[in-house]
C-alpha cells in the first residue's frame, strides 16, 4: 500500500468517530480529498460528500461509513464510576478488561471497564451472560465531584484507538467497520481521477449506519444518484470454530466480496464480477438473500429505487475491539469500484432483464 494511503487510513483508525460524533474523522477526509475532489460538501446529518466530474452521466455514488460502535456516559455515581449505554451493537462479553477513551469537551480521559472479577461472583453468576449494566467505567477518580470536573453525562466513550500491523498485509484496530470502507471509496475515487470517467462520481462517508443506516439515508437523497456502490465489511470465516454452512466461505486476503441478492442490482452486480475477472481482480461472492443491513439497504430503497450493489471487506472479530482486516483487500476492492466506474458511461443499462 502506498505510504500516503496507508498513512490516510491509520490516521482515520486512531480518531474517534462513535455514531453522532464523527466530524474529528471527517474533517480528515476533507483534507485528505481536497487536492484531488471538483467538489467537496458537508451536508446538515455531518456526511462529507466528494465529487468527482459532477456534470457527468449517470450520477454515481460511492459509500462508505465512517462512524463506529461506542458507547455513552450515562450516569456518574458518588464514587466516580462511569455507567454507560451502547452506541451501535456492542457485544457486552468483550468489555470488561477494555481499555477505553471518553471524549469529553476538556479532552480524552482514558479509563478501564470494570467488572466483578470472577473470585467474588456467586457460583450461579459464574458463566452467566454478563450485561452492560454490570458493568462500569473507571477513570481512577474518587468522587462523583471529581469526574464531573472533565466528563459529562453524554460524552462519547470508544475503545482505545490504535491500529497495529499483523505479519506482512493484515492490521488490527477497533473500528474497521467501517472506517476502512471510508477509506476504500476515497481512494477509488482518488484512482478514478487518474482516469477520463463518463459518469458523475460522488464518494460519501456516510454517517450514523450503526444506529440506522441514517447517513446514507440523507446522503442519497441528495445526492440523487442512479447508481450506487456501498462498502462496508463482512465476516470473514477462516478462522476456527465458525460455520461456512451458514455463513459461507469467505478469506481474508482472497479479494473483496461481492454480494449477490435481493439488495443487488444484476446488471451491477454483473458488472463487477466482469471487470474483477477482466481486470485479473481475485474476488469472492456472498449470499444476500434479503435486506443486507448496510448503506446498501438504503440507497437501494431512495426515491424511486437506485441500481445498487454491496462490496465488502473480509473482516475478522467485527465489533471487538481487535478487528483484522487485510490492506491487500482494502487495495484490491478500491481498484476493482474504480475499474467498475470507469466502465459506466450513458449507455450503460441497468433495468433488469
Amino acid at each position: 500500500m502506498r505510504k500516503e494511503s496507508y498513512d490516510f487510513l491509520k490516521k482515520m483508525q486512531e480518531t474517534p468517530s462513535p455514531s453522532g460524533f464523527e466530524q474529528p474523522v471527517q474533517r480528515i477526509v476533507r483534507k485528505r480529498m481536497k487536492p484531488i475532489a471538483d467538489t467537496i460538501e458537508t451536508d446538515v446529518h455531518g456526511n462529507v460528500i466528494v465529487g468527482l466530474n459532477p456534470k457527468g452521466t449517470p450520477r454515481v455514488m460511492l459509500a462508505g461509513h465512517c462512524d463506529q460502535i461506542g458507547m455513552m456516559v450515562n450516569y456518574i455515581d458518588d464514587d466516580g464510576f462511569i455507567f454507560f449505554r451502547p452506541i451501535g451493537g456492542i457485544d457486552p462479553s468483550v468489555l470488561p478488561g477494555s481499555r477505553v477513551v471518553v471524549h469529553s469537551k476538556n479532552g480524552p480521559v482514558d479509563g478501564v471497564i470494570g467488572r466483578k472479577p470472577i473470585h467474588v461472583l456467586k457460583p450461579e453468576e459464574r458463566g452467566q451472560k454478563i450485561e452492560i449494566r454490570e458493568t462500569w467505567i473507571d477513570v481512577g477518580a474518587k468522587s462523583k465531584k471529581e469526574v464531573e470536573r472533565v466528563i459529562s453525562v453524554g460524552d462519547p466513550v470508544t475503545f482505545r484507538l490504535e491500529m497495529i500491523p499483523l505479519g506482512s498485509d493484515l492490521a488490527t484496530s477497533p473500528a474497521f467497520d467501517n472506517k476502512s470502507g471510508t477509506f476504500v471509496v476515497m481512494e477509488a475515487l482518488r484512482l478514478c481521477a487518474t482516469k477520463k470517467i463518463s459518469c458523475a462520481l460522488f464518494a460519501v462517508s456516510t454517517v450514523q449506519e450503526e444506529v440506522g443506516l441514517r447517513g446514507a439515508k440523507t446522503s442519497c437523497y441528495g445526492v440523487d444518484p442512479q447508481v450506487g456502490i456501498a462498502v462496508d465489511v463482512t465476516h470473514a470465516t477462516d478462522y476456527p470454530d465458525i460455520d461456512k454452512r451458514v455463513n459461507g466461505d469467505i478469506k481474508m486476503g482472497a479479494g473483496p466480496v461481492i454480494s449477490r441478492g435481493a439488495n443487488v442490482n444484476p446488471p451491477l452486480e454483473a458488472l463487477l464480477v466482469k471487470t474483477a475477472k477482466a481486470k485479473r481482480i481475485a474476488h469472492q461472492m456472498e449470499a444476500a438473500p434479503a435486506g443486507t443491513g448496510t448503506d446498501a439497504n438504503a440507497i437501494q430503497l431512495t426515491r424511486a429505487g437506485v441500481a445498487t450493489a454491496l462490496v465488502s471487506i473480509p473482516n475478522r472479530y467485527m465489533h471487538t475491539p481487535v478487528e483484522i482486516v487485510s490492506l491487500s483487500d482494502l487495495e484490491a476492492t478500491a481498484k476493482l469500484i474504480a475499474e467498475t466506474v470507469a466502465r459506466i458511461t450513458p449507455r450503460t443499462k441497468f433495468i433488469p432483464q
